[in-house]
Parts: C-alpha cells; structure tokens; sequence
C-alpha cells in the first residue's frame, strides 16, 4: 500500500499511489477469539499532527498494495448470494448479522487456511488475508515473506517480495520510529491491526472471485515520548482470488478511502492506557 500524502511522509518514504493495487490483501465479520487494542483518535482533544505522526495503517497497507503494482454467515444458506454483504436479502439474516460457513481449521503458519471452495469461502479468505497483510510481522523481512507467501499466489508473491523489501527501507521504518529491523524501541510498542468491518463479493465464478473489505486499520507507536500515537483510518481493500492447490489465494488488489463513520466524542486514550490495551488485547486469529 502507498502512503498517503495526508500522512506527511510523501515520496521520501517509498509512498506509491492509494491505488496500490492490492492490500498486499478484504464486510461484515465474525470473529473467534484468540486462543492464547482504544481510545478515540478522532476529535478536537487528539494530538497536533507532525510528519512523525500523520502515518496511518492506511497508507502501510497501500504500500503494500502499490508494490504489487509495480512489479506486474450465521450459518450457511447455501443460496450462494451475497451474504454477509451488509444488506438485506430476500431469505438472508439482518443487516447487522454475521454471516459465514464453520471456520476453517488448518492454517499456513498463523494465517487460516483451507477456506470453503465457495462464495463465503473466498470471503473468509480476503478477511483474514487484510487482517494478516495489516500486521506488525509485515515490517520484518522475514515474517514479511512467509505472510506473502501464504497470501498470494506463487508467481505475485515472486513479483511483490523485491519491491516490498525496497519499499520497507530502514529510512521508512526509521519514520514508523522502528529500527532497521523493523523493532519498536525499548519500552514502546509498535501497533500496526487491520480489523475488518464487512465483507461484499464483487464477482464470483467458481475458481475465480472479486472481494472487497471493509476495515479499520489502527497504526503508530505507543510509549513514553512517542510522537506517532496509535490513531485510527479506514479503508475498503478490494482483492482478487484464484482457487489454485485447494485454497484461494490473492492475485492482485486495490484500495480506497472510507467509508469512514463521524468520529464520536470520546476523549483520547493516554499513551499508557493503549499501551496496556495492546498487551491485554490480542489480535483475532479467525476473522469472519
């Protein structure tokens, strides 16, 4: 994904267009708790913005995504319609229901795997793919291919690795306030989460599906002194999926602004309130 020039990093930081033409990975969402972060950023009380801070989850993602680029539900109704699209069909659930078939199982390291050769499946699968391309594991070189790998298919993933390890520049992660090696300093927290609101298939023909996510993406630095508090965006990332070795993987994606609700009227969190929030609450290891 690219950065955004909102953020104040501009082209120095390895930004691409917001058309970053994959999430690097996805509506309405059902989530299992992990095995085994919040306070409002909006709003008059949040800090003056710098060019430390202005970095938001959105532009990571967009990175992600402009590096691809450039290297080219309650139960199943077993209609196969849209569900989970956040409306109203004629025999599906409320707007506000979760939708989805059984999670999945198996998992590619951490990264759900074995998704349902379906509509829903491929739903499933562009949620969890957003969720895990949205990581603090996507700022290491390391955790970052092992994500990619398990995300997309063989041949994008070949194309995107070089591009990213360029965009992830020990100059870009020095602006996050992390090190070379993509470490928060001691005694910070670096938080980087995607959390997918909804889901809505664009197209679907068998092996081949079009989904689009709708997420908040919470992104920044949390600690004593810390000039990029942890703030809030949100995005809809559209990914493409092919069915290839029984699962579906991504081939290519885009991004966009919003929607994005008002923002509400609760103060911001201190730093260390967040900080504590981040330990205690961990991510979502099944989304949707």
């Amino acid at each position: 994904m690219s950065l955004g020039d909102e953020d104040g990093y501009g082209s120095d930081a390895g930004r691409t267009s917001d058309a970053y033409s994959t999430i690097g990975g996805t509506r309405q969402t059902r989530t299992r708790l992990p095995d085994g972060p919040a306070g409002d950023t909006y709003g008059p009380r949040r800090p003056v913005r710098n060019s430390r801070s202005l970095i938001t989850f959105v532009g990571v993602v967009v990175l992600l995504l402009g590096a691809i680029a450039f290297a080219n539900m309650g139960g199943d109704d077993g209609s196969g319609g849209k569900s989970g699209s956040g409306t109203n069909d004629k025999t599906g659930a409320a707007p506000t229901a979760a939708t989805g078939t059984k999670p999945v199982t198996g998992k590619t390291g951490t990264i759900p795997s074995g998704f349902a050769h379906d509509q829903q499946g491929a739903e499933s699968a562009a949620s969890n793919y957003a969720v895990a391309l949205g990581s603090v594991e996507m700022f290491k070189k390391n955790s970052r291919h092992t994500i990619v790998d398990s995300v997309y298919t063989a041949a994008a993933a070949d194309k995107l690795k070089g591009p990213q390890d360029t965009a992830y520049s020990p100059d870009f992660l020095d602006r996050l306030g992390l090190d070379a090696d993509g470490n928060a300093p001691q005694g910070s927290i670096f938080v980087s989460r995607t959390v997918p609101v909804g889901t809505k298939v664009e197209s679907f023909d068998g092996d081949t599906a079009k989904v689009s996510v709708w997420y908040m993406g919470l992104i920044g630095m949390s600690g004593a002194g810390s000039t990029d508090p942890v703030r809030t965006s949100w995005k809809t990332w559209t990914v493409e999926l092919t069915w290839v070795n029984n699962d579906w993987k991504a081939v290519n994606d885009s991004q966009k602004d919003g929607p994005a609700p008002v923002p509400g009227d609760v103060a911001a969190s201190s730093s260390d309130e967040i900080s504590k929030a981040v330990e205690e609450y961990g991510g979502f290891t099944y989304a949707r």
